[in-house]
C-alpha cells in the first residue's frame, strides 16, 4: 500500500490510499464531510449499529482497515472503503451533500484510471492544485522534485527491509533531526501545523536541504547496498548530517537560521 494522500471535497480533507491499485477512502473523513457531526468516529460507530438493525447489513464487511496518517502524525488503522463501498455507505447518510459527493467520487475514480494510462497526469494535477492554492512556480518545481526524491528513497527502504509505517517514520526522523536539528513532529509544532503536510509549509531553502538529506541517504543506501533497519537508520543519519553541515555553513554566512516558524498559511495571510 502506498502512503496516505489527501483529496479535497468542498474544502474538507478526505484521506485516501492506493491498495490493490484502487483508491480506498477514510470513512470517518467522509462522514465528517457529509454531516455536521462533531464526532465523526461516534457517528460512524452508531451508523453501523443502525444499518445492521434496519437492513440486517454489516457495513463493516465492505470496509478494510488500512494504515493512514492520523492527525497526530502517526500511522493508524482506519476504516476505509473503495469507491463501490463508499457509494453503499453514503446511501445510509442523510445529507444534501450526498449527490455532489457521488459525482466527486466518480471523478476521483475516473482520474485514477486516467493516471494509470498516463502517469504524467498525476504530476500535472498536483501542480495545478498547488498553483490554485497560490504557490509560486519556482516553489512548485522544488516541491515536485522533492516528491520524486522522496519516492525514490521510500522505494529503496521498501526493497531493503524497512516496513511501511513505523520504520519509515523512524528513518525520516533521523534524516530530519540531522538535517534541521528537529524531528518532523517538532518541526510541525514549530510551524504551528496540525493536519497540514509539513513539506507544503517549507520555504525554498528548507525544501532544498530536505531534498539534499534524502537524496544523500538514497545514494548511500545504493553505494553501500544497505540492508536492514539498523543500517538504514545509520545511513539516514549520515545523509542528514551531510545536509545539516551544508545548512550550518549557510546559516553562518547569512547570520540567520534556515529553520523557520513561517508557514504557507501565515505567508498567505501576510502574517
Amino acid at each position: 500500500m502506498e502512503p496516505t494522500k489527501i483529496a479535497l471535497f468542498n474544502g474538507k480533507q478526505i484521506r485516501k490510499a492506493l491498495h490493490d491499485n484502487e483508491w480506498w477512502f477514510s470513512v470517518v473523513d467522509i462522514v465528517s464531510a457529509l454531516t455536521k457531526s462533531e464526532n465523526p468516529n461516534d457517528y460512524w460507530f452508531k451508523m453501523k449499529i443502525r444499518v445492521k438493525s434496519e437492513d440486517g447489513f454489516e457495513v463493516s464487511t465492505i470496509c478494510r482497515q488500512l494504515k493512514l496518517l492520523a492527525p497526530d502524525n502517526k500511522m493508524r488503522e482506519t476504516d476505509c472503503a473503495n469507491t463501490e463501498g463508499v457509494f453503499r455507505i453514503i446511501q445510509s447518510i442523510p445529507s444534501p451533500k450526498a449527490e455532489p459527493f457521488k459525482r466527486w467520487l466518480a471523478k476521483v475514480g475516473y482520474e485514477r484510471v486516467q493516471e494509470i494510462e498516463d502517469p504524467e497526469l498525476a504530476s500535472k494535477r498536483t501542480r495545478a492544485i498547488y498553483k490554485a492554492k497560490g504557490y509560486s512556480d519556482g516553489w512548485i518545481e522544488k516541491r515536485m522534485r522533492g516528491i520524486v526524491i522522496r519516492e525514490e528513497l521510500t522505494d529503496e527502504w521498501k526493497n531493503r527491509g524497512a516496513k511501511f509505517g513505523q520504520d519509515y517514520e523512524i528513518l525520516t526522523a533521523e534524516i530530519s533531526k540531522a538535517t534541521f536539528g528537529v524531528t518532523p513532529r517538532e518541526y510541525r509544532e514549530l510551524k504551528s501545523l496540525k493536519r497540514e503536510n509539513l513539506r507544503d509549509h517549507m520555504n525554498d531553502l528548507e525544501l532544498i536541504f530536505n531534498m539534499l538529506g534524502e537524496r544523500a541517504t538514497t545514494e548511500i543506501h545504493r553505494t553501500e547496498d544497505s540492508k536492514g533497519i539498523q543500517k538504514l537508520k545509520s545511513d539516514a543519519k549520515a545523509g542528514g548530517d551531510i545536509a545539516g553541515s551544508a545548512r550550518e555553513k549557510l546559516e553562518e554566512r547569512l547570520g540567520r537560521s534556515i529553520v523557520t516558524k513561517r508557514n504557507f498559511l501565515k505567508n498567505k495571510a501576510g502574517i
